[in-house]
């Protein structure tokens, strides 16, 4: 009994939280307490192209890998190898260290995924700002893990 009451206070303070916020961090918060979410196929929003409100259908990005184009960007691998940052005595700042995934972070569970929206009148593309981390997305019947 004492641990349903206690249940039950927890979700009334946050309930309360909820009211204070905004919609957009409803939006974020939602997010973080069930790891999937439910979208619809179409919505009316702002199109900076037409300059007006339209009706665009949502899609989600494709997961980017690195380049062959662009082999030699900063940080990356064989860049770090043509310079010869690795080789050699002394302290070398980060590439003396250890990886971080032995001795810090953890595996994640969810993918970040990116959502394109599509102008039905004009037909780009515009994506949202910051992917949003979950484990699946459905866009009205169609699921994305």
């Amino acid at each position: 009994m004492f641990r349903f009451l206690k249940e039950r206070l927890d979700y009334v303070k946050r309930i309360r939280k909820l009211i204070h916020l905004s919609i957009f961090e409803l939006f974020k918060l939602s997010l973080r307490l069930r790891k999937q979410m439910k979208l619809p196929k179409e919505t009316k929003r702002y199109c900076p192209y037409c300059r007006k409100h339209t009706v665009q259908t949502l899609s989600i990005a494709k997961q980017k890998s690195r380049s062959s184009a662009h082999p030699l960007s900063r940080g990356s691998n064989s860049r770090t190898k043509k310079r010869g940052v690795r080789s050699g005595y002394g302290n070398r700042g980060r590439y003396s260290k250890p990886p971080i995934k032995s001795w810090k972070m953890k595996t994640k569970v969810t993918k970040r995924m990116g959502i394109l929206y599509k102008c039905k009148t004009c037909g780009k593309m515009k994506g949202i700002k910051s992917a949003i981390r979950s484990s699946r997305i459905e866009i009205g019947e169609k699921v994305s893990k």
